[in-house]
């Protein structure tokens, strides 16, 4: 074939194959795969790796997964090295230090331990498994022992939240500034809040998320507190409502559930994503972040840009037929 017609055939399948593929399946509902993680009991959007999650099971061995949205599969299997043996690990999420939280929070005779731990380490730069060097912090309310699911840690000031768990509701602790290890850290009730299971920050820090067995309700987020009464937010219907987050550009949030095989299904934001600035950005008309895209789609920004790529290769591809009619 002539060069003119080797140029126009490789543009013709540069343009085929150039449709983000990939990006388009990210963060979207998925199954998680791995036949180790039976009771995924938090969950957390990776800052370093776009569309992998972190979660960890409801029990006592210290080991977080990242799981790829993309397939389900674990891609790395992080073994925390330097901390006691887990008791009931309940939370996760990642802070804006680059630092994965786990929140070993849990205490299903509701008061019995008068402590508890939070563990912290670096989120890795490289996937694959691995032992990392976690720090244990001791952790004490002030208003006595209780059980709790939900860790949060605010993505600006890096503050860490907590919210019990309880059935008639809860509270909404607030940790110190910074977190030491030479003490007890002490956590005080600055909030009431429903039924909670698990719960987690918006990318900004402007919202928060907290969702129960039968509801999920995002609230504003002001000076520390909750800012209003929530909105609903149409959590899917699952077996053990355990986990929330919100996608990396907080679009959507995305639910998870115990079980083995269990599903994380995404659910849109009302309102999209947000600009640069924080703030929810504008939309009009159809988009991946409205309720009415669907996930299994992309939105119509996806066919769109699929609908580009067709017809330019649709060009090419004449272009080369006439020229082969010619020569």
């Amino acid at each position: 074939m002539r060069p003119a017609l080797c140029a126009l055939g490789t543009a013709a399948l540069v343009l085929l194959t150039a449709v983000p593929a990939v990006a388009a399946d990210a963060d979207r509902d998925f199954t998680i795969e791995d036949p180790r993680i039976t009771e995924s009991s938090g969950l957390a959007a990776s800052r370093a790796h776009p569309g992998v999650y972190w979660t960890h099971n409801d029990q006592d061995a210290p080991l977080i997964y990242g799981v790829d949205s993309r397939t389900g599969e674990t891609v790395a299997t992080l073994t925390m090295k330097g901390v006691g043996t887990p008791r009931d690990m309940e939370g996760i999420s990642v802070g804006p230090d680059g630092a994965i939280y786990v929140g070993d929070i849990g205490d299903n005779l509701d008061g019995s331990w008068d402590h508890v731990w939070i563990y912290r380490f670096p989120e890795p730069k490289e996937l694959k498994d691995q032992t990392v060097r976690a720090t244990q912090y001791d952790v004490k309310y002030a208003d006595g022992a209780r059980n709790a699911e939900a860790l949060m840690v605010h993505p600006k000031t890096g503050r860490v939240y907590i919210a019990s768990k309880n059935e008639d509701g809860g509270g909404l602790y607030q940790g110190p500034e910074r977190l030491t290890t030479s003490g007890t850290n002490v956590f005080r009730r600055v909030d009431e809040v429903p039924w909670v299971t698990d719960g987690a920050f918006s990318p900004s820090g402007d919202r928060l998320v907290l969702r129960g067995y039968f509801m999920a309700k995002e609230y504003t987020w002001k000076n520390g507190r909750l800012g209003d009464e929530g909105t609903a937010v149409g959590a899917p219907f699952q077996g053990q409502s355990e986990s929330v987050t919100y996608t990396p550009d907080g679009s959507a949030f995305m639910f998870g559930s115990e079980g083995k095989k269990s599903r994380v299904v995404r659910v849109d934001r009302e309102g999209g994503s947000e600009s640069p600035s924080g703030k929810p950005s504008g939309t009009s008309g159809a988009s991946p972040d409205s309720p009415s895209a669907s996930p299994s789609e992309g939105g119509t920004g996806n066919a769109t840009l699929g609908f580009l790529v067709l017809a330019g290769a649709t060009v090419l591809v004449v272009g080369v037929k006439r020229l082969l009619r010619k020569n």
